[in-house]
């Protein structure tokens, strides 16, 4: 596998720059029924583990939602590639809503200082979830190309219009089993995008699973990088691009005009991780101030008691006078010196107070 290692590492960053953009294709069945959508984002992106300072590589969202032979499924991948296309960390989650008995599949990859650690989970109806952890060592890993590098992967082939031959790269397939993965020009074609005819590269992917058949797609490829169809072998339903993407006089893609794709956070491993320790970090800080104040206790139990005593119509009115006499601006006094007073917290539509006796 050195010389998958080699060929990722002579991607220069100018190449992979220019494959940074949003794509969004429309699922067709048979007959061109639209069952769903496809889609497709790559940018910049902080990264950060445990113990390790926040480097800066490319984050890699794609997803589809549709039906399947009638069957809702849906699928998001979520990873974060270095600038040599190397899987940092990765998850795939896939979902199949057989009537009462949805089947998910979450695929986690994660780099530690000896290798890469896989966790497969999968969940069937309501049963428990099942996990398989695998290990792989750096020897095993040389020339490892996610799911996510694989996208990006093949948006610089589209660019440079050439697929190098006889090129094997490890990868990882859905059982968390180190496999094989390879890329295969079919040449250049003309097909159809909306209303007008294109020059595409076709690719071919294979992916060789450990056990069974390999997964083989076809990928018609823009100039620009964009997706123009892809076809799975034994897949129902073929992605297609419905409008091919227009670019400015400089190349340059220009602002999309879809709106953007929702942040799933909790989906996301490193946003989910930020939240979390942001949680942890204001609890105890909210811990630490109240055990510096106890006089809050006393505060609280005083209103409260005060409230429950008289049980005002307006509490919001009740508080803003029970608290007055602790503000800076407001001069020492009772906290009720007349019940007929006109509170300065009362809106116009307050009954004036009755005239007071000489």
């Amino acid at each position: 596998m050195e010389a998958a290692a080699k060929f990722l590492n002579h991607i220069g960053p100018e190449e992979l720059e220019s494959c940074l953009f949003e794509e969004t294709l429309a699922l067709v069945a048979a007959g061109g029924r639209l069952q769903g959508h496809l889609w497709v984002t790559a940018r910049h992106a902080p990264y950060e583990q445990e113990g390790q300072q926040v480097r800066s590589c490319l984050l890699l969202q794609a997803g589809s939602k549709g039906l399947l032979d009638g069957v809702p499924y849906s699928c998001r991948l979520t990873g974060y590639v270095s600038m040599q296309l190397e899987t940092l960390e990765q998850e795939q989650h896939e979902r199949s809503e057989f009537g009462a008995h949805p089947t998910e599949r979450k695929i986690h990859m994660v780099q530690h200082p000896h290798g890469m650690t896989v966790t497969v989970t999968t969940r069937e109806g309501e049963a428990e979830p099942q996990h398989q952890v695998f290990s792989y060592g750096w020897a095993s890993l040389e020339g490892l190309l996610g799911e996510a590098a694989s996208l990006l992967l093949l948006r610089v082939l589209a660019c440079r219009r050439a697929v190098p031959p006889s090129i094997t790269f490890p990868a990882i397939d859905k059982e968390g089993h180190l496999c094989t993965t390879t890329y295969r020009s079919l040449g250049v074609q003309q097909q159809p995008v909306g209303s007008t005819q294109v020059e595409v590269l076709v690719v071919e992917r294979a992916l060789h699973a450990a056990q069974g058949i390999p997964m083989v797609w076809y990928h018609s490829l823009l100039p620009s990088g964009h997706l123009a169809r892809r076809v799975q072998v034994g897949c129902p339903v073929v992605a297609v691009l419905q409008d091919a993407p227009a670019l400015s006089s400089t190349g340059a893609e220009p602002q999309p005009l879809f709106p953007k794709q929702l942040l799933d956070w909790e989906e996301d491993a490193q946003l989910c991780s930020w939240f979390l320790d942001r949680k942890e970090e204001l609890r105890a800080s909210h811990s630490t101030y109240v055990q510096q104040h106890p006089e809050l206790f006393a505060l609280l139990a005083d209103f409260l008691q005060a409230l429950l005593l008289r049980q005002p119509p307006n509490p919001i009115l009740f508080a803003a006078e029970f608290f007055a006499p602790f503000a800076r601006r407001q001069p020492p006094g009772p906290s009720f010196a007349s019940s007929v007073s006109l509170s300065p917290f009362c809106s116009t539509s307050c009954p004036n107070p009755p005239p007071q006796g000489d």
